[in-house]
């Protein structure tokens, strides 16, 4: 069996579970180190349609209103980093069918390189990879009473209807954009990993996450409160690897946000009894804490809670 390109090239085969993490638990910002801030500033802006909400010297922070959704780091002359542990994808979720046709309108008249384009049932998804090699999915989630409950049975990937996506527009090849909808979210992060069962052991195991799906010992899907992932990990490519060396464009950390500082300290706490120490964060939002195979993670609380 030939192994898959893109992590929910697999039908899903494991079953829900109740996850013990909060159900209000939602993905915030990626942090990701890049090989030319400017570059990069200039690919998500006019390519992926986010804004720069703050720069400063060699970061700058960039959204669509609200809060930050992606942080970009320079480390001058980085390489992309192939075959190790790190980001698969970030997947910025829009609030609207309509957000993502207006977007694909867009990426096609603009010749935007694309990776590949699905339908999981779940959603409806288009990929990309950004200068370094980052990987991008922009999403919409058919309605959730379409697929809650049956996320292992159903999740799957078909080719994109592209022209019925499209006909949801006027006339695509005037239809304007000026950017990602406001209110796109970071939907979920897509991990590459050394192994399966330690990385479920973290996630779901002391974290809390429930299994969603999973795809053997190759991939699995997580998620908060039902949704159909809020995490997805795989080792399509990274089997047996751990964290890239010095001097790639690698992940700096994802971010999952918790509804209060409380389940930030419960969490680590977990974390802890793994003998793992948690790094407080700077701006004393959270902790930093790794999975198995390296991947750093924030635990941060919702704003104000």
């Amino acid at each position: 069996m030939s192994t898959p390109r893109d992590p929910e090239e697999a039908t899903a085969g494991g079953a829900p579970a109740v996850a013990a993490v909060p159900a209000a638990t939602r993905m915030g910002a990626v942090h990701l180190s890049v090989a030319d801030l400017g570059r990069s500033i200039a690919y998500y802006e006019s390519a992926i349609g986010l804004r720069v909400r703050e720069r400063d010297g060699g970061r700058a922070a960039l959204g669509t209103g609200g809060e930050d959704l992606l942080v970009l780091d320079e480390e001058a002359g980085a390489r992309p980093a192939r075959g190790t542990a790190g980001l698969y994808h970030l997947a910025l979720l829009v609030p609207q069918r309509d957000d993502l046709a207006r977007w694909l309108a867009h990426a096609a008249r603009e010749q935007v390189p694309l990776v590949g384009m699905s339908d999981h049932y779940v959603s409806e998804a288009i990929y990309l990879s950004d200068p370094d090699e980052h990987g991008i999915e922009i999403y919409w989630d058919r309605p959730r009473e379409v697929w809650e409950g049956q996320v292992a049975e159903r999740m799957t990937t078909l080719p994109l209807d592209v022209g019925d996506l499209l006909g949801v527009l006027g006339d695509p090849r005037t239809e304007p954009f000026e950017g990602l909808a406001a209110g796109t979210a970071m939907g979920h992060v897509h991990l590459r990993v050394s192994e399966v069962p330690a990385t479920a052991a973290f996630y779901c195991d002391a974290l809390g996450f429930g299994l969603m799906a999973a795809f053997g010992a190759q991939a699995l899907f997580m998620s908060a409160g039902g949704y159909h992932h809020h995490l997805g990990a795989n080792t399509w490519e990274s089997r047996g690897a751990g964290q890239p060396a010095a001097g790639h464009a690698t992940l700096r950390r994802a971010t999952i946000v918790l509804p209060s500082a409380g389940d930030v300290d419960r969490l680590a706490g977990e974390v802890q009894r793994l003998g793992q120490e948690p790094e407080r964060l700077d701006d004393g939002s959270g902790v930093l804490v790794r999975d198995p195979s390296g991947n750093p993670v924030a635990l941060v609380a919702e704003a104000g809670s």
